[in-house]
């Protein structure tokens, strides 16, 4: 996060074109919060949101099965795309448990979800906490320099602490924020795209833009595309204010695109009720 105004999250929400994306996802998020469905039944898009938010996540980590098989299956060992599906859920279940937890320790919140995600296939000393100096990196769609551990390490301290301090940024702009970084850090060993999309979820709760959890965000991603995502990515590890405003937007569209899944799960419900 290249800035250096004392709230640096404040400052990236004003830069050109960001606050017309904030303004876009709130106005998108409000609507399909007001479709009458959500009064009576909001828990059961809550978990369809769940299911396609994971499988969308899986599928940018390489293993892009198609809704049906996700809820069809019940057994993720195995094949790598099945352990990378498996975990994707698993993170999603977690995400909700971790919200009180994630504004005083989120360097704990992210040990826990690395643990999750893991799910017993890392070596033990390497699970839950951030890569050591010579440490290798299984992430295949990121191909951006690898910062070292020193640098992680300060890195993450940086991101705690803003997130602790909390402030007035944008609740897409912080989970933009926490979902780019921990992307460009890379700090565990294994399942970082993995963790950083569930991360960008809690904030998308926590902040109250998404309370219920129904704007999967992981659906825009998976939806606009690996290339998409890689090189709006690429705008934030440049740290030039037109990257980071396009992977903000990047970000926002996603949630625009996930608002869209759920509402159409709001109307397939209500049409099943009529």
């Amino acid at each position: 996060m290249s800035t250096t105004a004392s709230d640096p999250l404040a400052a990236l929400g004003s830069l050109p074109g960001v606050p017309d994306a904030v303004d876009s996802v709130r106005k998108a998020v409000d609507r399909v919060y007001g479709h009458r469905v959500m009064r009576r039944r909001s828990n059961e898009v809550t978990a369809e949101a769940a299911l396609r938010g994971s499988r969308g996540s899986a599928a940018l980590a390489g293993a892009d099965w198609n809704l049906e098989e996700v809820r069809r299956r019940t057994d993720f060992s195995g094949e790598d795309e099945a352990r990378v599906v498996g975990a994707a859920l698993r993170l999603t279940a977690e995400a909700g448990q971790l919200l009180s937890i994630w504004r005083q320790s989120p360097l704990r919140v992210l040990a826990r979800l690395h643990l999750v995600a893991a799910g017993g296939a890392t070596p033990d000393d390497a699970v839950g906490r951030p890569r050591l100096a010579g440490e290798s990196v299984d992430e295949p769609l990121i191909e951006a320099p690898l910062p070292g551990a020193e640098e992680v390490a300060g890195r993450l301290e940086g991101l705690s602490q803003l997130i602790i301090a909390g402030g007035s940024a944008p609740a897409l702009v912080t989970a933009a924020a926490v979902h780019g970084e921990l992307l460009a850090l890379r700090p565990f060993g294994s399942h970082n795209g993995l963790v950083a999309r569930t991360a960008e979820r809690i904030v998308l709760i926590g902040s109250g833009l998404d309370p219920k959890s129904i704007c999967p965000a992981e659906v825009g991603h998976a939806e606009q595309g690996r290339a998409a995502y890689v090189a709006a990515f690429e705008g934030y590890t440049a740290g030039t204010p037109e990257g980071m405003a396009a992977w903000i937007a990047h970000c926002g569209r996603s949630v625009e695109l996930g608002v869209r899944e759920s509402t159409a799960v709001c109307e397939a419900l209500q049409r099943g009720a009529a």
